[in-house]
């Protein structure tokens, strides 16, 4: 005759769920709640760790599910998601601006050095002109304006320099065209009245070769640089005769 054992909790008892807990695993068994006896030492042996539950090699597995799964979003950046790449390209250029205006193609250029696929970049520098943080015009003016009065630069330089930065042809003719033939001489005669004493000493023509040479690298003209400097030369009491050929 065999007797029938009845395990607390089983649904003999209570009619709430199954009768005695397995563990898994060959030769772990059942697991009482009384502890005592093979059943009871089994289930000790199985916890693994201070109140987990689990055993050893479930704890194993646990912990490498944890180092594995990372979070959401580092995920999905790893895996390129458009919106992931649009939040990183609107994050670079939001650096790239703080402090010091770019023009589009400046952003741009550094969108594909940084990898930003077209579509990303087109969306954010798009969305960066149309709420007025990406301006040519605007950068174009205020770049002839601190040049200018700055640097002492010609039109001829600015136009150069626009054009390195991607600036589109028409918005360069209209911000360089606030400086007429009036203001670009006078710039330049205080340009050579500051350099002049520095060439005293020196005989003419050397004199007329750094001045002129100075006004040329800033983008002037040469007809205006020999104007401008035989000027500045006979103020000081130079001969210029001779000087009206091109240097």
């Amino acid at each position: 005759m065999t007797r029938r054992t009845e395990w607390p909790g089983s649904a003999d008892e209570s009619g709430a769920g199954p009768g005695p807990e397995f563990t898994g695993g060959p030769g772990e068994g059942f697991v009482s709640e009384s502890g005592d006896g093979p059943a009871g030492r089994s289930r000790s042996r199985s916890r693994g760790g201070a109140g987990t539950g689990f055993g050893e090699g479930a704890g194993r597995r646990g912990r490498s599910g944890t180092r594995s799964s990372g979070s959401p979003s580092s995920s999905r950046a790893e895996k390129g998601e458009p919106r992931d790449l649009v939040e990183q390209a609107r994050n670079i250029c939001l650096r790239l601006l703080t402090g010091t205006p770019r023009t589009r193609k400046q952003l741009a250029d550094a969108l594909r050095k940084r990898e930003i696929p077209d579509e990303a970049a087109e969306e954010v520098l798009s969305r960066f002109e149309d709420v007025g943080l990406i301006d040519d015009a605007a950068f174009a003016g205020a770049w002839v304006e601190s040049r200018h009065h700055g640097r002492g630069l010609a039109r001829r330089a600015l136009v150069r320099e626009l054009r390195t930065k991607g600036v589109d042809s028409a918005l360069i003719d209209e911000a360089v065209g606030r400086l007429d033939s009036e203001q670009e001489e006078e710039t330049a005669r205080e340009l050579v009245a500051r350099k002049l004493r520095s060439t005293r000493g020196l005989d003419r023509d050397k004199r007329l070769r750094r001045l002129a040479g100075m006004l040329a690298r800033k983008g002037y003209g040469e007809g205006m640089a020999l104007r401008v400097v035989r000027q500045a030369l006979e103020e000081e009491g130079e001969d210029t005769e001779g000087l009206d050929e091109p240097f």
